[in-house]
């Protein structure tokens, strides 16, 4: 019993699928180079605590107003700085989303 083209029912056409994948790989490189050079800002305390990261997540800088550093309550600032990086990493992940689209849960 014979299916067709190349097995695969319904006369698929390999060369289109192929075409394709290509399309949607390159595309995927393209969004992931994006997220690369994205510059997103996570902020805490107003700006009392300021971090950039990529659309990656990699931490590029964090800055600290001279008001958040109290030697007497390192505690806030260390909660500030994860709100900050928090912050920036929603940030990141809505980007990614948007850019990434449906190709984001095959990464």
């Amino acid at each position: 019993m014979a299916y067709g083209h190349g097995g695969f029912g319904g006369g698929m056409n390999m060369n289109a699928l192929m075409q394709q994948a290509k399309k949607m790989q390159e595309q995927m490189m393209k969004a992931q180079e994006e997220l690369e050079n994205a510059e997103i800002v996570g902020k805490a305390g107003g700006e009392m605590v300021t971090v950039v990261m990529n659309g990656k997540k990699e931490i590029k800088s964090i800055k600290l107003d001279k008001s958040a550093v109290d030697p007497d309550d390192v505690e806030m600032l260390e909660d500030l700085i994860i709100v900050a990086i928090k912050d920036a990493s929603e940030k990141a992940d809505a980007i990614a989303k948007d850019k990434m689209g449906p190709m984001g849960g095959l990464m």
